[in-house]
């Protein structure tokens, strides 16, 4: 049981940021676009404010994973940053602790749009 309970957990967190943003959509007029930069915004601050690294060590992946955590990581290289370098960490920072995602967003694109061919809609 211990084996399976941080998959639970990281799938129950995981799912309720989704339904969340599902209850969003369907409730208001707010935009998928605008949803998602909230919760990169909203990543940024809980991550600010030190409620984030705990859910992180709670839930694994099922807080890393959605754009919360995306934000939570950016916060969290800028304040890393900030405490080694100064002034100047503010601005490298938040590159620096998302470059290996981004990278490798950008390579498993590249390589999806090669081997797989696009066709327009309707």
């Amino acid at each position: 049981m211990e084996i399976i309970l941080p998959f639970v957990w990281a799938f129950l967190i995981g799912g309720a940021w989704c339904v969340l943003a599902q209850i969003l959509l369907d409730k208001t007029k707010l935009t998928p676009a605008r949803i998602l930069v909230g919760y990169v915004v909203l990543g940024v601050f809980l991550g600010a404010i030190g409620w984030y690294a705990p859910l992180v060590e709670f839930a694994g992946a099922g807080a890393t994973t959605p754009l919360t955590g995306f934000g939570y990581l950016i916060s969290k290289g800028i304040r890393e940053a900030v405490d080694e370098k100064g002034l100047l960490g503010a601005l490298t920072g938040g590159l620096t602790a998302a470059a290996g995602g981004t990278a490798a967003a950008l390579c498993f694109g590249y390589l999806a749009a090669l081997v797989f061919k696009s066709r327009p809609r309707g």
